[in-house]
């Protein structure tokens, strides 16, 4: 037996499912942060819009277009996509980068670390 080969593949195994492991868990932390701040009035089911539209496949999607869902004033105008940089902006204050949205009462989120948690979450659940 080559025992070099055999430690040396074991310890790869242990390294992808480790890995596997740390990502699962930044996805629950996603997931949990989403919960936390957003669940009330958002989802990312595709066409399950609630006090807010649905957030499947927000990530690249231009602001105020879902045509089954009736956005403010503010937000059918305010000409933004849905990237990372104006996810977080947004999540930091909304009022700020969309002033006369319906986002009350959710004043923003001041953690830039809960913050990426939940752009993750909606990333993963924006992949087509």
């Amino acid at each position: 037996m080559n025992f070099p080969r055999i430690a040396l593949c074991l310890a790869a195994l242990i390294a992808i499912g480790g890995g596997a492991r740390a990502e699962d868990a930044g996805s629950q932390d996603g997931k949990l942060a989403f919960n936390n701040a957003c669940r009330t009035c958002h989802t990312v089911r595709e066409g399950d819009n609630r006090l807010g539209p649905s957030l499947h496949n927000v990530v690249g999607r231009k602001s105020g277009a879902l045509s089954n869902y009736n956005y403010s004033y503010g937000m059918k105008t305010a000409d933004l996509v849905w990237d990372k940089t104006t996810l977080d902006r947004f999540i930091a204050d909304p009022d700020e980068v969309v002033p006369g949205n319906r986002m009350l009462p959710f004043g923003g989120i001041a953690s830039a670390e809960e913050r990426a948690k939940i752009i993750s979450f909606l990333e993963a659940n924006s992949r087509k």
